[in-house]
């Protein structure tokens, strides 16, 4: 059995030559299409990324936020500091921390008054340390006290919310009190700060020389006359005038609940301790700047050395 003979392909010089230059130009193509395909699929904003990636590298790994220090400061909301710092405990109640939200939780703590909910805040207790571990560049104590009102009205409270520095008042003390209002006598002695006081003391000076400045002044009322409740009159004294410089314990005024600053002074008798809020005392101006009655601010005195008790 025979079998029939196989020809080759290429039978003249012609296919040959065809045959080459098909198996390199063939592949050379192929290669040239696929290297263009993949640059024109990159090539879409060329350089951006690029760019972006180098910056980043080269980028120092500290970086300096230069701010204006006479922009007007813009004061976080009672959320967003809640957000930022207070959720992280009082979110899921960690370390005994109140559950926001949870009226059960914060009923007898609201019911111990605001004032000790923000002295609480700005000076720890228990798990919580003072200011929930921030400072007071961090967040002022008015964006604190509004925290605590956001979480303590979100859980059954009724708090009002704190009234807010006036604009500037942190900028330069001496300008503090706002136009038209007329500090008692004696009230210009707490706009001037101690030489060499730190940034932060001579605004928080400043904010309570404003809110002074700012205390409505009521006909003092006449000789002889008693509050209804005296221990009503000295909270409300103590809300509106007292609490500019003893809540945060300006100028060294010994801050509202702080036994160990109310100490010394308690061991005074009364009449002297009384005497120093009638008639002023340092940077402490006669009855706090206001013209409330003897009675009152006794009561005043009162109220403040009890919870120092």
């Amino acid at each position: 059995m025979s079998e029939a003979p196989h020809g080759a392909p290429i039978k003249t010089p012609g296919q040959l030559i065809a045959a080459i230059i098909a198996g390199f130009g063939i592949p050379v193509a192929i290669i040239i299409l696929l290297a263009v395909y993949v640059n024109n699929a990159t090539r879409t904003g060329a350089g951006t990324d690029l760019e972006a990636s180098v910056k980043e590298r080269i980028a120092p790994s500290a970086q300096v936020d230069v701010r204006d220090a006479n922009a007007p400061r813009v004061f976080k909301t009672g959320e967003e500091v809640y957000k930022a710092v207070c959720s992280a405990c009082h979110a899921a109640g960690t370390a005994g921390a109140p559950k926001f939200s949870d009226a059960g939780a914060w009923a007898p703590r609201i019911s111990e008054g605001y004032d000790t909910l923000l002295h609480n805040a700005l000076n720890g207790k228990g798990a919580m340390p003072a200011r929930g571990g921030t400072s007071p560049d961090d967040y002022s104590d008015f964006e604190i006290a509004r925290a605590v009102v956001y979480m303590a009205n979100n859980s059954g409270g009724k708090l009002a919310e704190p009234a807010q520095p006036a604009p500037g008042a942190a900028a330069n003390a001496a300008s503090a009190p706002a136009a038209g209002a007329a500090p008692a006598e004696g009230a210009s002695g707490a706009a001037a700060a101690p030489a060499g006081a730190s940034a932060n003391e001579n605004a928080q000076a400043a904010a309570a020389v404003a809110a002074l400045a700012s205390v409505p002044q009521a006909a003092a009322p006449a000789a002889g006359a008693q509050s209804a409740d005296a221990a009503q009159a000295g909270k409300a004294l103590y809300e509106q005038v007292c609490q500019a410089c003893h809540a945060a314990g300006v100028l060294g005024a010994p801050k509202f609940g702080d036994k160990a600053a109310w100490a010394p002074r308690l061991k005074e008798p009364m009449e002297t301790v009384y005497n120093y809020a009638l008639k002023g005392k340092g940077a402490m101006p006669a009855k706090g700047g206001s013209n409330a009655s003897d009675a009152d601010v006794k009561a005043a005195v009162d109220y403040m050395a009890n919870a120092a008790k």
